[in-house]
């Protein structure tokens, strides 16, 4: 039973701690910037649920922490659904009763009837904002740990792969990927596992010779100690560098800025580029994580970064650095998910602003409610896939059928 709770706390409270980190800075960048702009606020909340406290400042707004601790949530005043993103009929209706009630000078407070490019920038500001958490973290690690380059060396050939029948052989030095030169391993690592089926045209560093080699990746199924089991695509390669593979410098605080974009920019459009290979059916979205699988990507992280055998105050900080790392990464997940043009996300909000932006009027409430119900089940959809990949990474069912 305590091994349970012990291994419980491990997974669930990083991940709940990530998570509403991230959140709050998502519901942060809504705020600051409508605020910006002037716009009447309700209550900002850490957490959902009741209160556990809650006080309300001079400007009216309700600063709440609820008792369950799953991220956080801005209410503007005026909000009459879930979609924020109300008819002319609903304008109307809210515009009449903010005159009765306040006067007709106080509707310009509304974030609904804020001119439309503000309103783009409040909701564009939640993704931006874990856009920039992210560059921030990453700035961050960057400047304490520096930059270490691992050149992409060929230490083992498995028989029978891919990479054998290519010709590949130990040492090799790999140098380009189709006509792309490469200098990390995390490079050729990357490139495999998004080129299931795609032939790829390695150059090779050969002692004194220059080699052309294709292989073709093959998907094959491994358990991974943070992402669990899952298929990726695999050529049949190990790497493993000598020592003069490895280089390292200090980055100052410009150049770990440009490194972050940089991994930022790469994050994201690696993202992208997998949803658009799952879409085509080019990927089996086995890499898509749902709630479990980044609770124990969290707790994973975690027992990696305490692994190892030093002084407590040596692993607290290596715990620290691995957290914000991982913290980069989800906020960068969630900018991403939230841009997506699904209604009930902010990308789907800006869709319809776009919308109104050229047509002068909002989205009529009829479209909007087939949006809405349609954005809920792709959004479920995506969730479920994504929770189903969790479970089955987690051996789940196997686990129950061994009951049976």
């Amino acid at each position: 039973m305590t091994g349970f709770i012990g291994q419980a706390l491990i997974h669930i409270v990083p991940f709940l701690v990530v998570l509403t980190f991230i959140v709050t800075i998502h519901e942060l960048g809504h705020f600051l910037v409508a605020r910006a702009f002037g716009v009447k606020v309700d209550r900002f909340s850490i957490g959902f649920g009741r209160a556990l406290f809650s006080r309300t400042d001079r400007k009216g707004i309700e600063w709440r922490i609820g008792w369950i601790p799953l991220g956080g949530y801005v209410k503007f005043s005026g909000d009459l659904d879930a979609s924020s993103v109300p008819d002319q009929a609903g304008l109307d209706e809210l515009k009449s009763r903010v005159s009765a009630e306040h006067g007709s000078a106080a509707v310009k407070d509304y974030f609904h009837f804020k001119p439309v490019w503000q309103r783009a920038l409040i909701v564009a500001a939640g993704p931006l904002s874990n856009f920039a958490l992210a560059l921030v973290l990453l700035t961050l690690l960057f400047s304490v740990i520096g930059e270490q380059i691992v050149a992409p060396r060929v230490a083992q050939v498995t028989p029978n792969s891919p990479a054998a029948a290519a010709g590949f052989q130990p040492r090799d030095l790999i140098t380009a990927i189709n006509g792309r030169p490469v200098a990390e391993s995390s490079q050729v690592t990357q490139t495999i596992l998004l080129s299931a089926n795609d032939p790829l045209t390695f150059t090779v560093q050969r002692g004194e010779q220059v080699v052309s080699l294709i292989a073709t990746p093959v998907r094959q199924l491994e358990d991974d100690a943070i992402a669990g089991r899952m298929r990726v695509a695999r050529v049949g390669l190990a790497l493993a560098p000598l020592r003069e593979d490895y280089s390292y410098r200090r980055l100052n605080p410009i150049e770990a800025a440009g490194k972050g974009v940089d991994t930022t920019v790469s994050v994201v459009t690696t993202t992208f580029r997998y949803l658009g290979r799952i879409f085509v059916g080019k990927e089996s979205g086995d890499m898509l994580n749902g709630p479990l699988g980044i609770a124990k990507a969290a707790g994973g992280v975690t027992q990696q970064a305490v692994s190892y055998e030093a002084p407590p105050t040596v692993l607290m900080l290596n715990l620290l650095l691995t957290y914000l790392q991982f913290a980069a990464i989800i906020s960068i997940g969630m900018g991403i998910v939230n841009l997506l043009p699904i209604p009930v996300l902010d990308g789907g909000h800006l869709m319809f602003y776009g919308y109104e932006a050229v047509a002068r009027r909002p989205v009529p409430a009829r479209v909007q409610e087939v949006g809405y119900r349609v954005g809920l089940a792709l959004l479920a959809g995506l969730m479920l896939f994504a929770t189903w990949n969790d479970l089955q990474k987690l051996s789940l069912f196997k686990f129950l059928g061994g009951l049976a």
